[in-house]
């Protein structure tokens, strides 16, 4: 049987969380301390599409960017991808994997940092200084994660999704 993704962290579920934390992100690029490119690009896994039952591709479930991409001096894109698939793969921060175990890396693996792993959530961020792009992308982790908390919420207010007791067994 094939996973087909997380029921409550889905991709307007993300999308909503980008768009949450779009406010800090845009005001915050204005700061140069925070980065000078001016462009920023935000990729989120499905946290329930992991490297044993799924491709990388298929595991994406949302990307976005910040800025007009036609004047992006580097590709933020592919460089928050490859920050995403070192942590979706090991299941830790893209840093932590760096400083304390880089025996974890391969060939083909960045060495930049700005992936967040929380609760096994996995967002990564490129295009501000790399401390920055971990803060903007835990930023997103938590608000997604408040999103699947918001839904299962919602569902038990329905009678849907029922504990045990609830549910007689």
């Amino acid at each position: 049987m094939t996973p087909s993704g997380s029921f409550f962290v889905n991709r307007q579920t993300a999308e909503k969380a980008v768009n949450m934390a779009l406010p800090l992100v845009n005001e915050s690029m204005k700061l140069r301390e925070v980065g000078e490119s001016g462009f920023l690009y935000i990729v989120i896994m499905n946290p329930t599409l992991t490297p044993a039952c799924s491709t990388f591709e298929n595991a994406v479930l949302y990307e976005y960017a910040v800025g007009d991409r036609n004047k992006w001096d580097a590709d933020y894109a592919a460089f928050a991808l490859a920050k995403a698939r070192v942590a979706w793969r090991t299941g830790m921060d893209g840093h932590k994997v760096q400083e304390l175990y880089p025996y974890m890396l391969t060939a083909k693996d960045t060495v930049l940092w700005g992936s967040i792993v929380l609760d096994g959530i996995v967002v990564s961020v490129s295009g501000a200084n790399p401390w920055y792009d971990e803060a903007f992308a835990g930023t997103v982790a938590m608000l997604l994660r408040a999103g699947a908390k918001a839904g299962i919420h919602g569902a038990r207010s329905k009678g849907l999704f029922l504990s045990e007791e609830e549910n007689g067994t």
